[in-house]
């Protein structure tokens, strides 16, 4: 039983094949490669993060490296039995605050990395501002790797006019 169509239905017919098979076209071909192509480009956008990320890290590592391997030239360089301590009760003497310490703490921590660090606490009570800037000046030596941790100020509660004062001064070894 054949079918008998008339051209403008053959006509309609044909162009309704085409249209399937166009749509299967983008369906099963250009579809599935735009959906691919978005892949691969979120893929290489994540990668180049993650190289920079990398980057990013690697030149922190070298920053550190550097400054370990400084660390490890500056240690080499202090004289032979350095110990904070007697650092800090040298510099008294020198700005002339020694009869005003009141106690000195020496404590030392151990951290994760090659080196130790070591602190010291200490108070000195009645002593006049320009006693503690000199004081302060002679021990914070960042060339020598020793800072002021923490300081505390506070006026003296026995003298009128005079400090009190508690240092947390540190270094490596």
């Amino acid at each position: 039983m054949a079918i008998k169509l008339a051209k403008r239905e053959k006509y309609f017919v044909s162009i309704a094949a085409c249209l399937i098979v166009v749509f299967f076209m983008f369906q099963l071909l250009i579809f599935p490669f735009l959906k691919e192509r978005e892949r691969f480009s979120k893929g290489i956008k994540t990668r180049e993060e993650g190289l920079r990320e990398i980057t990013a890290l690697s030149a922190e590592y070298q920053e550190y490296k550097n400054y370990s391997e400084s660390m490890e030239t500056v240690l080499a360089k202090r004289k032979e039995g350095f110990t904070l301590f007697s650092f800090l009760e040298n510099a008294a003497g020198e700005a002339q605050v020694k009869e005003h310490i009141n106690y000195m703490k020496p404590s030392s921590s151990k951290g994760k990395g090659p080196y130790q660090e070591l602190m010291v606490e200490m108070k000195l009570e009645g002593i006049t501002i320009d006693q503690l800037i000199d004081y302060l000046y002679l021990i914070e030596d960042p060339v020598e790797l020793i800072f002021i941790k923490r300081i505390s100020i506070s006026d003296s509660k026995r003298e009128e006019g005079y400090l009190d004062s508690v240092l947390q001064v540190m270094t490596f070894e």
